[in-house]
């Protein structure tokens, strides 16, 4: 038995120990946000946090995280500043196809955890792991800015403005 507390809650797993922690969130514990892409640890979509740290879920196997605390996608609105990431990234309409999203929201949560005023610079050296087919760099770069700076978009005087004739 491996034993890892994920999302705040203890887990006994009975699964071979080189079972990456990809495959025991999606199928065995049914946590489906973290996302399964290229499989190498190249692009980011599986990304969580592992005692605080992101790592690639895809290639880091169970028992090397035995007895720490992994932090995925589904915790992210309880945590201060996945909520304030997770407000951003609406606010600045950063999802286009979404595959990607759930790894770079925490790996923003986890840049602004280690920097909370970042440069440009710093986001782009620290996101520069995970990839978006989409090619949204500039809105993630602007919904981090956001997040670090607190600001959010007032949606209904932006969407629901009236036109004057």
């Amino acid at each position: 038995m491996i034993k890892v507390t994920i999302n705040d809650a203890e887990h006994s797993l009975d699964v071979p120990e080189d079972t990456p922690i990809l495959w025991v969130l999606r199928d065995t514990l049914k946590l489906t946000g973290t996302r399964f892409s290229c499989g190498m640890a190249l692009c980011g979509a599986c990304t969580v946090h592992v005692d605080g740290n992101p790592v690639r879920s895809c290639s880091t196997p169970i028992s090397s995280v035995a007895g720490k605390h992994i932090t995925t996608i589904e915790a992210m609105s309880a945590d201060p500043v996945g909520q304030k990431v997770q407000q951003a990234w609406m606010d600045e309409a950063v999802a286009q196809c979404g595959y990607c999203q759930s790894g770079q929201v925490m790996s923003a949560v986890a840049l602004l955890k280690q920097h909370t005023n970042p440069t440009d610079e710093q986001i782009d050296s620290l996101m520069s792991g995970n990839i978006c087919r989409c090619g949204t760099y500039p809105r993630i770069r602007s919904a981090i800015h956001r997040a670090a700076s607190n600001q959010t978009a007032d949606i209904e005087s932006s969407l629901f403005t009236e036109v004057k004739t």
